[in-house]
């Protein structure tokens, strides 16, 4: 069994004390709770500081949780509250597209499969629940990308992969198609990541308009394009199940 690091334990420590008890608590407090040197108590506290999740108040020099926690916990909450929404309307999508269904949210600088639905006949599957798929070149990361300002600042600053001869890397290149996408409202993949497959995918909102994911299809590229572009009834599909999952989260008709 791997050792654990102590460092990461003390800070755990920290984070839990503060969330129990007493809203703020001096360094003293906290160092002889839970049996620390000041000196080491004061070090794991101004870490925690500088990546946000511990703050401390100015006028009496005590510590509390900080907002990065509450950030990363909503976070939490929005995908499974985002897959709890999606479930349904990804079936359905599935059944009348006759193909795979995923569900996807930007999580370090690609895009995070959360929610998978296998294509509805008989053919071996594997479930991809937690695969990563890149930005540039899914059509899950380009449709995020258009619409997230992060994901979107990612797809700039991250490794723009060539997987097939298809795939696009130029900068000014992608920034045409995501400018397309955010357009059209959809953005798709044509054997950019995989020989042979395609994919299309549509943006989900939340009730403040925000993106906070992404639903598509992937397939064989025979069955899901006509004279080398998707399907139009297969696009208007996949919007409006994002459309749906969007209003069951709040979103307005859009």
């Amino acid at each position: 069994m791997a050792r654990s690091i102590q460092s990461l334990e003390r800070a755990a420590a920290v984070l839990r004390l503060l969330a129990g008890g007493e809203r703020r608590l001096g360094l003293s407090d906290i160092a002889s709770t839970l049996g620390l040197a000041k000196g080491t108590a004061h070090g794991l506290l101004r870490t925690l500081q500088q990546e946000g999740f511990v703050e401390q108040d100015e006028a009496s020099g005590r510590y509390q949780l900080g907002a990065e926690l509450l950030r990363l916990g909503n976070s939490y909450l929005d995908v499974h509250e985002l897959r709890a929404r999606a479930l349904v309307w990804s079936d359905d999508l599935a059944r009348s597209s006759g193909e795979a269904v995923y569900l996807g949210v930007l999580h370090q600088q690609g895009v995070l499969v959360v929610h998978h639905v296998f294509r509805p006949d008989d053919s071996r599957q594997v479930l991809e629940i937690g695969a990563m798929q890149p930005l540039h070149s899914t059509a899950m990361g380009k449709i995020l990308a258009a619409y997230d300002p992060v994901a979107h600042s990612e797809l700039v600053d991250g490794e723009r992969q060539a997987f097939t001869e298809r795939t696009t890397t130029g900068l000014s290149d992608l920034e045409g198609c995501l400018e397309l996408a955010r357009a059209r409202g959809w953005a798709s993949d044509l054997e950019e990541t995989w020989e042979g497959v395609a994919s299309v995918a549509a943006p989900i909102h939340d009730r403040r308009r925000l993106p906070v994911g992404a639903v598509g299809v992937t397939g064989a590229v025979e069955r899901l394009c006509e004279n080398g572009a998707i399907r139009p009834g297969l696009i208007a599909s996949v919007r409006d199940c994002a459309r749906s999952v969007s209003r069951d989260l709040g979103a307005s008709r859009f």
